[in-house]
This record gives structure tokens, sequence and C-alpha cells, in this order.
């Protein structure tokens, strides 16, 4: 499966910004959809994950209550909604999807987006 990211751009701190994450088609590898982002210097990281079939989520402590992950079966595409963005938030985003789970490791997804930079100023 294909996975096409989009939506990052340059936001104030405190702002609103929506990722979109469009899959080529509904397959196992899109059982569990997942955001991750990678800062500079920094290894990757688990952002938020969503199970496909009942939408059961999970976030990373630092965006809980300010990121929401959804999903749009028509459309074969999974959001993230980040609100209060904060400095610390600035990344490259990367939607990925797997058949395993939506855990924090990277290893457990087969599909990966292109990235798409998230970029929050003062």
């Amino acid at each position: 499966v294909q996975l096409q990211a989009s939506g990052g751009g340059l936001v104030q701190a405190g702002g609103s910004l929506r990722l979109s994450c469009a899959a080529s088609e509904r397959t196992f590898s899109t059982s569990f959809m997942a955001w991750f982002r990678q800062a500079p210097g920094k290894e990757r990281e688990f952002v938020a994950g969503i199970r496909w079939r009942d939408s059961n989520t999970a976030y990373a402590d630092s965006v809980k209550g300010r990121f929401t992950i959804s999903r749009d079966n028509a459309k074969i595409t999974v959001y993230l909604q980040m609100n209060s963005l904060k400095l610390e938030d600035t990344a490259v985003y990367y939607c990925a999807g797997g058949s395993v789970g939506y855990g924090s490791e990277p290893r457990l997804y087969d599909s990966w987006g292109q990235g798409t930079q998230v970029t929050v100023s003062s």
C-alpha cells in the first residue's frame, strides 16, 4: 500500500494544523495506522495510532489532550488534528501502516508515507 502524507506547514505556537495520510487501498497493511515524527538529531518517535476496524486510539504522553487521530473509511485517509501546538512539536511527521498493532515501535509498520514538515514558531 502507498501512503501519501500532506498538510504540514508553518504555524505559530498555540495554533493548529491537520495532517492527512491517504492510502492507495484498504489492505491488511492499513489495519493499524499511526503517525510518527522526527526532529533534527532525534530518533523517530511515536505520536498517535489508530486501529482501523473500531477507531481505537493511542497517544504519546507528550500530545495527549492536544492531538487527535481519526480515520475516514470512505476516503481511506487518516488524519492528525494538532491543536495547541508547541515549539517542540516541530518535526517531520510520517504516517505509517501495519497489520500487527499500533505500537510505538517503527518496526511494527511496513508502509510509510514520505513525511510532511511541521514547523512551529514563537
